[in-house]
C-alpha cells in the first residue's frame, strides 16, 4: 500500500491510542482505564500512548487475507498492540465487520470499500474496541457494543449502539449473542447463511479457540490467567445452544475451528468445568 497516503481523519489521527490493548481515547489522559483492570496490565514500562498519524509513520500497512468461506481477516502490519484481527463477514444482505483494530487509514478505507463496503460493525468486548469510533466514523455504520460494557467505551459516539438482554438481530441471519464470558458484555456472533450452510460462529476471547485448533477456552483474564467462573460459561453455553455451527472464527489469524463447532465449545466446556470442578481431597 502507498506510504504517501495520510491516515483518514484529521481530528481522530491524532488521538491517543493506548500502546498495550490497542485503544483510542477520544482525548488525552494519563492512563487506560482497559489496562489498569484485572484481566489486562500497564506495559512494563508505564503507560504509553500512540496515535494513528504515529503508527502509519512508524510504517503501519492495513493487512487482509482470507480467512474462510466469506470472510476475510482486516488487520495491520506489523500488527498493533494486543494483534487481533477483523473480520470481514461478507453476506448479500451487507457485509459486517466483526471486532476491530488499532489502526486504520485511506488505504484501508479504499479497499474495503472495492470489497463492497460494511453495513455495521460489532465488538466482542473492550480490548478489541480498537479505534472502532474512527472505523464508524469512516463507513458512516453503527457500531454495535452491548450496554453492559457501556463504561469502557473510550471515544463515545452517537453511531455506537448500545444494545440490551441475551441476543440482538443486526442483519438477517446474523444475531450477536451476549455470552458474558471475559467481560459481563462480552459477544458472540452468529451467523447462519455463511456460504458452506453449516453456520459460524464468530467468538473472539469469548470462546477463545486455541493452538489445538479442536477446542476452545474461557477465561475472566487472558494474560493474567484468570479462570472463568463455572456459573458464567453455563450461561453462555445454554445462550449458544439454540445456534448451529460448524465454524468458529477466534480473534487472530488462523484460529479457526473450521469443523464440528458446536460439539466443540460443549466439548471444551466440558473438559474446562471437570478440571476447575475436580475436588482432590
Amino acid at each position: 500500500m502507498s506510504s504517501s497516503m495520510p491516515v483518514v481523519s484529521v481530528t481522530g489521527a491524532q488521538l491517543p491510542i493506548c500502546c498495550t490493548c490497542g485503544v483510542q481515547y477520544g482525548a488525552p489522559r494519563s492512563d487506560c482505564p482497559i489496562c489498569l483492570d484485572e484481566r489486562q496490565y500497564v506495559g512494563w514500562n508505564g503507560q504509553q500512548w500512540t496515535s494513528l498519524a504515529e503508527l502509519h509513520a512508524s510504517g503501519r500497512r492495513g493487512r487482509f487475507g482470507e480467512e474462510g468461506p466469506g470472510v476475510i481477516g482486516v488487520g495491520a502490519e506489523p500488527s498493533v498492540a494486543v494483534g487481533q484481527r477483523a473480520l470481514m463477514i461478507r453476506s448479500p444482505s451487507g457485509n459486517v465487520l466483526w471486532d476491530c483494530v488499532g489502526y486504520l487509514d485511506d488505504d484501508l478505507v479504499t479497499e474495503i470499500e472495492k470489497l463492497g463496503g460494511i453495513s455495521a460493525i460489532a465488538v466482542s468486548h473492550p480490548h478489541f474496541y480498537g479505534a472502532m469510533t474512527e472505523w464508524g466514523r469512516a463507513f458512516d455504520v453503527p457500531v454495535y457494543v452491548h450496554a453492559a460494557d457501556r463504561e469502557w467505551v473510550g471515544r463515545p459516539d452517537p453511531a455506537i449502539v448500545y444494545w440490551t438482554g441475551d441476543t440482538y438481530q443486526i442483519a438477517p441471519g446474523m444475531t450477536l449473542i451476549n455470552a458474558g464470558t471475559h467481560f459481563a458484555g462480552g459477544t458472540v456472533l452468529h451467523w447462519r447463511d455463511d456460504p458452506e450452510g453449516g453456520g459460524a460462529l464468530f467468538s473472539g476471547d469469548i470462546f477463545m479457540v486455541v493452538m489445538d485448533r479442536r477446542w476452545v477456552s474461557f477465561m475472566y483474564s487472558i494474560p493474567n490467567f484468570i479462570p472463568e467462573r463455572p456459573r458464567t460459561i453455563r450461561r453462555a453455553l445454554a445462550l449458544v445452544e439454540p445456534f448451529t455451527f460448524e465454524r468458529i472464527y477466534g480473534a487472530f489469524w488462523g484460529r479457526v475451528v473450521t469443523a464440528d463447532g458446536a460439539a466443540a465449545v460443549r466439548r471444551s466446556a466440558d473438559r474446562y468445568l471437570r478440571f476447575a470442578l475436580e475436588d482432590d481431597s
